[in-house]
């Protein structure tokens, strides 16, 4: 009998610790899903309470030359009510170029949930004001958002720009709420997009899914340490003067270069009579050379004028090791004025790279490291 009346205890004691453990597990996944609900709740609460009043509005596109795959009055009414990515760019700029892969996917991708895309071509270089040439690099580069041609830089002077390349992301209602200079944080600045999206979903009540997905490419590593950015131009020059010959500039004049025996690293030299132009050096006799040491990973240059370049390093020419992707054969074919790609290795090391030109009218611009 005393054996039965335990049993039976027993028996009592499992079923009430299971009905209390299911009641404590029902009581759980009820909490949790208030807690959800009221988490959602807030967030959506939080996005119709932001205090903007520390932004600033995106200032009006003024002083516009030209307009490519939109209009005036279109890009107008594109810009009401959409989030917008103001890209300030110039195409003959290496680091502007890095960043386009990820402009051009973040169109494609968001496009269809409020987001405009719109490149502001502001020159650096006196060629870059021409449509054609800027025309001829957004079908090259596959760019199919509007772009404008702020040929006079008065769009760069409202936003108060002073940077190749920047981004700036203005929310629906067109207060700017993000602000990134150069390459980089792609990441943060997708997420961004993707913020600024759901809240304007929130706002007009639109059903946009959220996406967690970002776009995923091969980011450009620069090597820290590596020869800086080389100017021709004695007005680009000015504080930044690396020419090596003791020749040096003399604005507006044709002046006869010969090299020296001893070339000091991340300086340029030069061979042969040049003319020093406010943005450009221009090959004035038969035939001339530029001689540098440098050291980087990446060499580009922009010049201008049709013209072979014949490329060596380290004395020999170029080989198929380090060639960039416009060098064919040891050279480099110029035709429109803008970018050529010299030296494109995986990493970077000391040289000595020398280019011979022999047509008189060649121009020179800068050359840039990577």
């Amino acid at each position: 009998m005393k054996y039965e009346i335990k049993t039976a205890i027993i028996f009592s004691i499992i079923i009430v610790g299971i009905v209390v453990g299911l009641s404590t597990i029902f009581s759980l996944f009820e909490t949790s899903q208030t807690s959800f609900k009221t988490e959602v709740e807030d967030t959506s609460a939080d996005l119709q309470n932001i205090d903007k009043s520390s932004f600033k509005m995106a200032p009006d596109l003024v002083g516009i030359a030209q307009y490519i795959n939109t209009t005036p009055e279109e890009l107008t009414k594109r810009i009401e009510g959409k989030v917008v990515l103001y890209d300030f760019w110039t195409y003959s700029c290496i680091n502007c170029i890095r960043t386009l892969p990820y402009i051009i996917a973040w169109s494609e991708k968001y496009a269809d949930d409020g987001l405009l895309i719109i490149g502001i071509h502001s020159p650096e270089f006196e060629f870059e004001k021409d449509l054609n040439n800027v025309e001829t690099a957004v079908e090259k580069y596959g760019i199919t958002y509007p772009v404008v041609l702020d040929n006079e830089m008065k769009t760069w002077k409202a936003f108060e720009n002073r940077y190749w390349p920047r981004k700036y992301i203005a929310d629906y209602e067109g207060y700017i709420r993000y602000d990134h200079i150069g390459e980089g944080a792609y990441e943060q600045t997708e997420k961004v997009i993707q913020d600024l999206l759901e809240e304007r979903a929130s706002q007009l009540g639109l059903n946009v899914a959220s996406a967690e997905s970002l776009v995923e490419l091969e980011e450009f590593e620069h090597t820290n340490f590596r020869t800086p950015e080389l100017y021709f131009g004695y007005s680009f020059a000015t504080g930044r003067n690396q020419l090596g010959n003791i020749e040096g500039f003399n604005p507006e004049t044709d002046v006869k270069y010969s090299l020296p025996e001893d070339l000091q690293l991340h300086y340029y030299y030069l061979e042969g009579t040049w003319k020093n132009l406010k943005g450009s050096m221009k090959l004035v006799s038969e035939e001339g050379r530029i001689k540098l040491p440098f050291f980087a990973k990446e060499v580009n240059i922009v010049a201008a004028n049709n013209t072979v370049l014949d490329v060596f390093l380290d004395g020999k020419p170029i080989s198929s090791e380090y060639a960039g992707t416009d060098v064919v054969s040891g050279k480099i074919q110029t035709q429109d004025a803008g970018l050529y790609n010299i030296i494109k290795t995986k990493e970077a090391s000391s040289h000595m790279l020398e280019i011979i030109v022999t047509n008189p009218g060649f121009e020179v611009y800068t050359l840039t490291f990577g």
